[in-house]
C-alpha cells in the first residue's frame, strides 16, 4: 500500500511538472509570435520633410522632391557633371533626392564639443536627432531611459565623409576615427542616451534599415532588450555614387525613379534618415504608449549565386516573402498593399513584380488585387534609409485609409505579364476601404549585396485602450492652464515655441489640457524655460507667438534652470492661510484623493475634518488643527507636483514640514506621519502656558551634564544635530 501511495504521489508530481513545462513552452511560443508595436517614428527626407506627417503629406499629395544638390553641400557641378557622360570621373546626372540642412547640427544639445561635431559624419548626427525624436514622439522623455535595456539597430552604408577632411586641425583629427566609424553610428546613440541593450550597425546596402528592423524585432521578442530603436540613414558626402553608377549606365537621366513603368530607365539617388521605436505589443499597452502599427512578421535572406553579384534573384525574393508571411501567420490574400523596392531599373523591377505576382497575386479575388507603389518615385532611392521610409509611409497610409500614387508611370512595364496574378500598380491615389479585418501591408528592400528583407505590417489593434490624460493636468484650475517649454538655449526655446504654435494651429482637435499634460510628462526639461499661462486657446497661442518673437506678453514667464531635479522644501507653522487648498479640492482629483487618504490616516487621532479646515470652517490658530492640516496639505501638494512629472531629488522640512518631508521620501508611512503630526501638535497644546522649550548649542552628552541639577524640571526634547539640543520643561527653569 505504501508503495502504491508513493507511486501515485510521484505520478501527481510528474503530471504537475509536465503541465508546467507545457505552460512555459506555450508562453515562449506565444512570445515568439507576439506582434511588435511601433510606438514612435521620426524622419528626415527630401523635400524639406522633417516629420512622419510631412512625409505623408508629400506622398499623399504626389509631390516630386528631386532637385539639384544643396549649395551647402559644396559640390562643384562643373567638376562632376557631364550631360554627355563622356568625360572620365563625371556623372551624366546631377539631380537627386537631397536632404536640406545636412550640415546643420546643435552639438551642445547632445553634449558634443564643436570640434568633435565637425569630425562627426552627418549620418551620425541625423541618427542622434531622429533617435531622440522617436522617443519623444512615443511620449517617452529620452532622459528617462538612461540605464535601461533598450537596443539600437541602425542601417548605414556610406563612409565617405572623412575623405572630405583630408587636412584638418590636429584637435579635430583626433575625433575622425569615431566620427566616421560605422560601428559608432549605433554606439554613439547608446552612449548619448545611456542605453544598455545591444547596439548594432547594419550594412546590407539598400536593405540595411529594413534588416535593422528585422533584427530589432527579433531582439525584442527574445528578450535581449525591452524596446529598440531601428532605422537607417544615408547622406552622400561626395558625388562618388553618381559617378560610379554613371559608368555602369544605371542612372535615370532625369534623376527620377519610374517604378514599374514602361519608361523606367534606371535608378535615382536620394537621401534620408528614419527611426522607429518598437516594443512588444503587450508592453506598449501596459505602459500606455501609442501603438501606431504592429510588425506581424519579417524575414531576411540572401540571393546566393544569382546571374551576377548585384543582380536580383526572383526565387529568393519569393522565398523571403513567403517566410515573412509564415512568421506572421497570414496567407498572401490578407495583405492589401506592398511598398515595393521599385528602383525603376529595367532589370530589377520586372524581377520584383514577377515575385509579387507569384506570391501575393495568386488565389485572391480579381476585384481585390494587391496594390503596388514605391516612395522612391517621390524622393529617389534613399538607399540605407529606403526601407524605413517605406515603413513610415505605409504606417501613415493605414492610419489615414489612403494609398498614395506612384509617380512617373506612363504605363506598367511591358516586361511583366500582369495578367499572371492580381497585382495592380498604384498610378493614382486609392482609398483603403475597411473590410472587417485589419488593414495590412508589406515593405520590401533588396540590397545590392544580395540581402533581401520583407516586413509585414498591420494597423494598430482596434481594441487598443485609449490613453488617459495625465492625472492632475487641470490642477491650476479648469480654465487656467500652463504650457511649459524648455530648451538648451534661448534660440532653441524660440524655435520650440514656434513649432508648438504651428502644431497646435494645425490640430484644432487637440485639447489645451492635453497639450499641457504632454509638455510636462512626455518631454525632457532643459535649462532655458518658458511658461505660457492662459484661459483660452487663442490666449495660449498668442503667448507662444510672444515667446517665439522674444516679446513681452501677459501670461508669459521666462527663466532658466538646471538639469537637476528640484528639491522640495516643506515649511513649518506660519505658512498657513484661510482657504488654502480649497480650490484644489474642487479642481484637482490628485490633490483631493491625497487629502482623503491623509484624513483616513489622521482619523484615529482627531475629531475634525481636513476639508473643513481647508475651506476655512475651523480655527487655524489652534496648533492642534493647523499643524496636521499643514502636514496633509504639504503631502497632497507634493503628490500633485509628482503627478505632473515634477519629482524631487531630495526633500527637506522644518517642524511638521519635516514630518511631511519624511513621509514623501518614504522614511515614514502616511499613517506614521499623520500620527506624529497629530500627537505632536496635541502635546504642544497641552504644555502651552505651562512649560517652555529652548535650543542650546551643546551636544547630547554636554546637555545631559548641564541638566543634572534640574533633572526634575527639564528634559531633553530633541536632538537637532550633533551640536544642538532642544530642551523642554518648566518655563522658569
Amino acid at each position: 500500500m505504501a508503495h502504491e501511495d508513493k507511486l501515485r504521489e510521484h505520478l501527481r508530481w510528474a503530471a504537475a511538472e509536465l503541465a508546467e513545462a507545457r505552460r512555459r513552452t506555450a508562453e515562449l511560443e506565444a512570445a515568439d509570435r507576439e506582434p511588435i508595436a511601433i510606438v514612435g517614428m521620426s524622419c528626415r527626407y527630401p523635400g524639406g520633410v522633417r516629420t512622419p506627417e510631412e512625409l505623408w503629406e508629400l506622398a499623399a499629395a504626389g509631390r516630386d522632391a528631386v532637385g539639384a544638390p544643396p549649395a551647402e553641400r559644396g559640390w562643384r557641378i562643373e567638376d562632376f557633371y557631364d550631360p554627355d557622360g563622356l568625360r572620365p570621373g563625371t556623372s551624366y546626372v546631377c539631380e537627386g533626392g537631397f536632404l536640406d540642412g545636412a550640415d546643420r547640427f546643435d552639438p551642445g544639445f547632445f553634449d558634443v564639443s564643436p570640434r568633435e561635431a565637425l569630425a562627426m559624419d552627418p549620418q551620425q548626427r541625423l541618427l542622434l536627432e531622429t533617435s531622440w525624436e522617436a522617443f519623444e514622439r512615443a511620449g517617452i522623455a529620452p532622459t528617462t531611459v538612461r540605464g535601461t535595456r533598450v537596443g539600437v539597430f541602425t542601417g548605414l552604408m556610406y563612409h565617405d565623409y572623412g575623405t572630405r577632411l583630408a587636412s584638418v586641425d590636429e584637435s579635430v583629427a583626433g575625433f575622425l576615427g569615431s566620427g566616421t566609424a560605422g560601428s559608432v553610428a549605433s554606439g554613439r546613440i547608446a552612449y548619448v542616451l545611456g542605453l544598455e541593450g545591444p547596439a548594432v550597425t547594419v550594412d546590407t546596402a539598400c536593405s540595411s534599415s529594413l534588416v535593422a528592423l528585422h533584427l530589432a524585432a527579433q531582439a525584442v521578442r527574445r528578450g535581449d532588450c525591452t524596446m529598440a530603436l531601428a532605422g537607417g540613414v544615408t547622406v552622400m558626402a561626395t558625388p562618388d555614387t553618381f559617378v560610379e553608377f554613371s559608368r555602369q549606365g544605371g542612372l535615370a537621366r532625369d534623376g527620377r525613379c519610374k517604378s514599374f513603368a514602361a519608361a523606367a530607365d534606371g535608378t535615382a539617388w536620394g537621401e534620408g534618415a528614419g527611426m522607429l521605436l518598437v516594443e512588444r505589443l503587450s508592453d506598449a499597452r501596459r505602459l500606455g504608449h501609442p501603438v501606431l502599427a504592429v510588425v506581424r512578421g519579417s524575414s531576411v535572406n540572401q540571393d546566393g549565386a544569382s546571374s551576377s553579384l548585384s543582380a536580383p534573384n526572383g526565387p529568393s525574393q519569393q522565398r523571403v516573402i513567403r517566410q515573412a508571411l509564415a512568421e506572421a501567420g497570414l496567407s498572401p490574400d490578407l495583405i492589401d498593399a506592398v511598398e515595393a523596392h521599385g528602383t525603376g531599373t529595367r532589370l530589377g523591377d520586372p524581377i520584383e513584380a514577377q515575385a509579387l505576382l507569384a506570391t501575393y497575386g495568386q488565389e485572391r479575388p480579381a476585384e481585390r488585387p494587391l496594390l503596388l507603389g514605391s516612395l522612391k518615385s517621390n524622393i529617389g532611392h534613399s538607399q540605407a534609409a529606403a526601407g524605413v521610409g517605406g515603413v513610415i509611409k505605409m504606417v501613415m497610409a493605414m492610419r489615414h485609409g489612403v494609398l498614395p500614387p506612384t509617380l512617373h508611370v506612363d504605363e506598367p512595364t511591358p516586361h511583366v505579364d500582369w495578367s499572371a496574378g492580381a497585382v495592380e500598380l498604384l498610378t493614382e491615389a486609392r482609398k483603403w476601404p475597411q473590410t472587417g479585418r485589419p488593414r495590412r501591408s508589406a515593405v520590401s528592400s533588396f540590397g545590392v549585396s544580395g540581402t533581401n528583407a520583407h516586413v509585414i505590417l498591420e494597423e494598430a489593434p482596434a481594441d487598443e485602450p485609449v490613453e488617459e490624460p495625465v492625472a492632475g493636468v487641470a490642477a491650476v484650475g479648469d480654465t487656467l492652464l500652463p504650457w511649459v517649454l524648455s530648451a538648451r538655449d534661448e534660440r532653441a526655446l524660440r524655435a520650440q515655441a514656434e513649432q508648438l504654435r504651428a502644431a497646435v494651429e494645425a490640430h484644432p482637435e487637440w485639447e489645451a489640457a492635453e497639450v499641457a499634460a504632454a509638455l510636462v510628462s512626455d518631454r525632457s526639461l532643459f535649462e532655458q524655460r518658458a511658461v505660457v499661462i492662459g484661459e483660452e486657446r487663442a490666449e495660449l497661442l498668442s503667448g507662444l507667438a510672444a515667446v517665439a518673437e522674444s516679446t513681452a506678453a501677459p501670461g508669459v514667464v521666462l527663466g532658466s534652470g538646471t538639469f537637476g531635479r528640484p528639491v522640495f522644501v516643506f515649511p513649518g507653522q506660519g505658512s498657513q492661510w484661510a482657504g488654502m487648498g480649497a480650490e484644489l479640492l474642487d479642481t484637482s482629483p490628485v490633490f483631493a484623493d491625497s487629502i482623503a487618504r491623509c484624513q483616513t490616516a489622521l482619523d484615529p487621532y482627531i475629531d475634525w475634518t481636513l476639508t473643513d479646515a481647508l475651506r476655512g470652517h475651523l480655527d487655524l490658530t489652534r496648533v492642534d488643527i493647523v499643524q496636521p492640516t499643514l502636514f496633509a496639505t504639504m503631502v497632497a501638494l507634493a503628490e500633485l507636483w509628482q503627478s505632473l512629472g515634477i519629482r524631487p531629488a531630495a526633500v527637506i522640512g522644518h517642524s511638521q514640514g519635516e514630518i511631511a518631508a519624511a513621509t514623501i521620501a518614504g522614511a515614514l508611512t502616511l499613517h506614521d506621519g499623520a500620527r506624529i503630526a497629530a500627537l505632536r501638535s496635541q502635546a504642544i497644546l497641552a504644555i502651552a502656558g505651562h512649560g517652555g522649550m529652548a535650543s542650546i548649542p551643546l551636544n547630547h552628552h554636554d546637555t545631559t551634564q548641564l541638566l543634572a541639577p534640574w533633572r526634575h524640571q527639564l528634559a531633553i526634547a530633541a536632538h537637532n544635530g550633533p551640536t544642538t539640543t532642544v530642551i523642554a520643561g518648566d518655563a522658569t527653569a
